[in-house]
C-alpha cells in the first residue's frame, strides 16, 4: 500500500503550509487503526495538502498512495479518502505559486483517470460508504462512456442501500451532463435511464433525486405537475424514514472535518435532493416559492428545517413574493426541535424588513421566552438574541418596549444600539436610555468601540442632539492610542453633523480633525453645522488625490462634494479626473458629484461612467440611485436603470459570489432608492 513512499523526497515538495515532509505520517494515517488518527489525518490533508482545493506538487504525488489506500479493504474510512480523491480530481489549480498549478492540477486529473478502472471495482466494494463516493469518481475519471453508463445501470439494478442509490442517480445526471454537449448517444440513453426512475416502481427517494438530475439536464421531460409530485413525493420518503431513523453520529473528534460533518443537516440526503431540484429550477421562481411552502408544512420537522435554510438561498438571489413562505417560517419558531428553531431564528435575522409577515411569531417567542433577549456567550461579550434582533430589524414597533427592558437590566448588549434605527420613530422612547448609556461608556476601555460605536449609531439616527455632551466628551477624552479609536471618533463626528446646527459647540473640534484620519467624516460633519463650503472643500480636494488617503477615502470625500453641490465647483477638475481613474466605487462617486454639482450629466463623460459602472460594477448601483434621487427630475437621463432594475428579479449582488448577511437588505434599500426616484418623476 505504502510501497515506495520512502523513495519520495517529500522535503523538496510543498503543501500550503511549506515543506511536505509530514505527508508520508499523514498517509499512514489515514490507514490508522484509530478513528481519532484516521480522522485527524484527514483533516490536515483537506488543510495542508489540498488546502482551499488547491492541488500543490505534493498533492499530486499522494494520489497513487491515496488510490492504493482506497482499494484496501482493511483501511477503514475509504470513503473520505475517494473523496478527497474526488475533491483533487476536479480542481482547477488557481491560486498557488503562478502558472505552475494549473498543470499540476491537470497532472493530477490524468494521474486518476489513468486509475479510473480503481473506481469501477469500488462501486461494488462491500462498504457502503465507499459505494456512495464511489459513482461520482467513476464519472469524472473513466473514459470509457459505455463501460461507466454499464456499471451505473447495473448497480442501480442491485443497489438496496438508499443513500448509495440517490448517489448514482447524481451520478448518471453528471453523466449525462458531460456527455450531452458533445452528442454523445450515451447521454440519451442515460437520460432516459434518468426519466424511467423518475416514476414508479421506484422509492420516493430515487424519484426525486431522479427529477432533480432531470431538471439539470433534460427539463422537456418533467411533469407538468412537478411541484405537486415533488412534495407528494418527500412526504412519502420522510414516512418511510419515521419508520426506521438512523441514529445520529456522535460528538466525534474536534477536526475540521468532523466539524463540517457535523454541521450537515440531519436528513443530509434529503437536503441533498430538494437543494439539487431547487438548484436546477434557478428562476422558476414561483415553482420554488411553492416547492418551499410545501416542505415548510410537511409533517417532518426534518423537511422543514431542511427548507427553512433553502429559503434563505432563494431569498438572497431571487426578488420574489416571500410573505407566505416567510409565514411559515415564522411558523417554525414555536418547534420543539432545536435545530428548526435555531434555523428559523438564523434566517429571519438575515431578512430584516422582509421578516415581518412572521413578526406576530417572532413577537410572541420573545414574550414567551424572555431568556431569548439576550444571548450569553462563553467567551465573548452578551449580544442581542436572535428574536428580538429580528423582531427589531424587521421595523416592528413592538421590538421597542422589549428593548426597553432589556435597557433597563442589568445586561446590556453591546449591539442593541444596531437595531434602534430600523425602529424608525417607535425607537424614540428608547432615546432618554440610550443616552444614558452612552454617558457612562468609560473613555479607556478595551471595549470602549464595542460600546460606543452602536449607542453613537443609534443616537445619529434618532439626531438626539441633547447627546451632544455625551458625544463631546468621547471626542475630547478618548486617549491617544485606545484600540480602534479612529472608529469611534468617526461614528462620534458623523452624530455630530447629524444633529446640524445644534451642535455648533464641537465646531473648534471638528476643525481639529481635518488633518486627520477621520478628515472626510469631519468636513462633512463641519458643512452640516456651519454651512462653510470654503472650510471643507480643500480638505476634500485633498482626500480626493492623497495617494495616502486610504482605499476608501477618495470614493467617501467625492460623495460629501456632492452633497455640497454648487458650492465645490472649484472641485470640478479633479472630480473629472477621477471619473477616468481609480476604482469603480470611486469613478462612480466622482461622476455623481460632477453631476451633482453641474446639475447637468454630461453625456460625454458622466452618464457613460455611470452606466459602465452600473452594469459591471453592481456594489456601485446605490451611490448611482442616490445621485439619480437627489437630482429629481435632472435624473431623468438615468431613469431607465432604475426601471430595468426594479423589473429585474435578481438580487443586484447575486453574482458577486460569497455570503452577506446584509445582502438583502442593502438590495431592498436599493430597490426603495429606485422607487422613490421614479416616483418623483410621475409614476415613471
Amino acid at each position: 500500500m505504502f510501497r515506495g513512499i520512502d523513495e519520495v523526497d517529500w522535503a523538496s515538495l510543498r503543501h500550503a503550509d511549506g515543506s511536505a515532509e509530514d505527508v508520508p505520517r499523514l498517509l499512514r494515517g489515514l490507514a490508522s487503526a484509530d478513528p481519532a488518527e484516521r480522522e485527524t489525518a484527514l483533516d490536515r490533508m483537506y488543510g495542508a495538502v489540498h488546502h482551499q482545493g488547491d492541488v500543490y506538487d505534493s498533492t499530486l504525488a499522494c494520489v497513487p498512495f491515496l488510490l492504493a489506500l482506497a482499494v484496501c479493504e482493511e483501511v477503514c474510512d475509504r470513503a473520505g479518502v475517494v473523496e478527497l480523491l474526488v475533491s483533487i480530481g476536479g480542481a482547477r489549480g488557481e491560486g498557488v505559486d503562478g502558472g505552475g498549478v494549473g498543470d499540476l492540477a491537470a497532472r493530477a486529473r490524468a494521474a486518476l483517470c489513468a486509475g479510473g478502472d480503481v473506481f469501477a471495482r469500488l462501486t461494488g466494494d462491500a462498504d457502503a460508504g465507499v459505494r456512495r463516493a464511489a459513482p461520482a469518481a467513476l464519472v469524472r475519471f473513466l473514459d470509457r462512456p459505455a463501460r461507466v453508463l454499464a456499471l451505473l445501470r447495473e448497480r442501480i439494478t442491485v443497489e438496496r442501500d438508499d443513500r448509495v442509490l440517490l448517489a448514482l442517480a447524481e451520478a448518471l445526471g453528471l453523466f449525462a451532463r458531460r456527455h450531452l454537449s458533445a452528442g454523445d448517444a450515451h447521454a440519451d440513453e442515460a437520460v432516459d435511464l434518468l426519466a424511467a426512475l423518475s416514476g414508479p416502481p421506484y422509492e420516493p427517494g430515487m424519484r426525486l433525486a431522479a427529477l432533480g438530475q432531470l431538471a439539470r439536464c433534460a427539463p422537456e421531460l418533467l411533469p407538468a405537475d412537478l411541484v405537486p409530485t415533488a412534495v407528494r413525493l418527500l412526504r412519502d420518503r420522510s414516512g418511510q424514514r419515521f419508520r426506521g431513523r438512523p441514529a445520529q453520529d456522535g460528538p466525534g473528534v474536534d477536526t475540521l472535518a468532523g466539524r463540517l460533518r457535523r454541521l450537515r443537516p440531519s436528513d443530509e440526503e434529503g437536503s441533498r435532493l430538494l437543494r439539487t431540484l431547487h438548484t436546477a429550477l434557478g428562476g422558476r421562481v414561483a415553482d420554488r416559492v411553492a416547492l418551499l411552502c410545501g416542505q415548510l408544512t410537511s409533517p417532518d420537522p426534518l423537511d422543514r428545517c431542511n427548507a427553512v435554510w433553502m429559503s434563505a438561498g432563494l431569498f438572497r438571489e431571487w426578488r420574489t413574493g416571500v410573505a407566505e413562505p416567510v409565514t411559515l417560517i415564522g411558523a417554525q419558531l414555536g418547534a420543539e426541535e432545536g435545530r428548526l428553531h435555531d434555523a428559523a431564528v438564523a434566517v429571519l435575522v438575515e431578512l430584516f424588513e422582509l421578516a415581518l409577515p412572521a413578526a406576530d411569531h417572532l413577537h410572541a417567542l420573545v414574550i414567551r421566552r424572555p431568556e431569548l433577549r439576550i444571548r450569553h456567550g462563553e467567551r465573548s461579550a452578551p449580544t442581542l438574541g436572535g428574536p428580538l434582533k429580528a423582531l427589531a430589524r424587521a421595523g416592528d414597533a413592538r421590538a421597542a418596549p422589549v428593548l426597553a427592558e432589556v435597557l433597563a437590566g442589568p445586561v446590556v448588549p453591546h449591539d442593541l444600539g444596531l437595531v434602534t434605527p430600523h425602529l424608525g420613530r417607535a425607537a424614540t422612547p428608547l432615546t432618554p436610555a440610550l443616552r444614558r448609556r452612552l454617558a457612562r461608556v468609560p473613555l479607556d476601555s478595551p471595549d470602549t468601540h464595542e460600546r460606543a460605536v452602536p449607542l453613537l449609531s443609534a443616537l445619529t439616527a434618532l439626531g438626539d442632539a441633547e447627546s451632544l455632551p455625551s458625544v463631546l466628551r468621547l471626542l475630547r477624552g478618548m486617549p491617544d492610542g485606545l484600540r480602534l479609536r479612529d472608529a469611534v471618533t468617526g461614528a462620534a463626528v458623523r452624530a455630530l453633523g447629524a444633529f446640524g446646527g445644534a451642535a455648533r459647540e464641537a465646531i473648534p473640534d471638528l476643525r481639529g480633525l481635518l488633518e486627520t484620519e477621520c478628515a472626510v467624516a469631519a468636513a462633512d460633519a463641519l458643512w452640516s453645522v456651519t454651512g462653510e463650503a470654503e472650510a471643507v472643500v480643500p480638505v476634500l480636494l485633498r482626500n480626493l488625490t492623497d495617494p495616502g488617503s486610504g482605499r476608501h477615502r477618495p470614493a467617501a470625500a467625492a460623495d460629501v462634494l456632492g452633497r455640497l453641490g454648487p458650492a465645490a465647483r472649484t472641485a470640478l477638475p479633479v472630480l473629472r479626473r477621477l471619473t477616468g481613474s481609480g476604482e469603480a466605487s470611486e469613478r462612480a462617486a466622482a461622476a455623481c458629484a460632477v453631476w451633482r454639482i453641474t446639475g447637468e450629466p454630461e453625456r460625454e463623460q458622466v452618464l457613460p461612467v455611470l452606466r459602465a459602472a452600473w452594469v459591471e460594477h453592481p456594489r456601485t448601483r446605490t451611490t448611482i440611485a442616490g445621485c439619480v434621487a437627489a437630482l429629481g427630475p435632472g435624473g431623468a437621463p438615468l431613469h431607465d436603470l432604475l426601471r430595468a432594475e426594479l423589473m429585474s428579479p435578481r438580487r443586484h449582488r447575486a453574482d458577486a459570489g460569497g455570503y452577506d448577511s446584509h445582502g438583502i437588505h442593502e438590495d431592498e434599500a436599493l430597490l426603495r432608492v429606485c422607487r422613490g426616484a421614479l416616483g418623483r418623476e410621475g409614476g415613471g
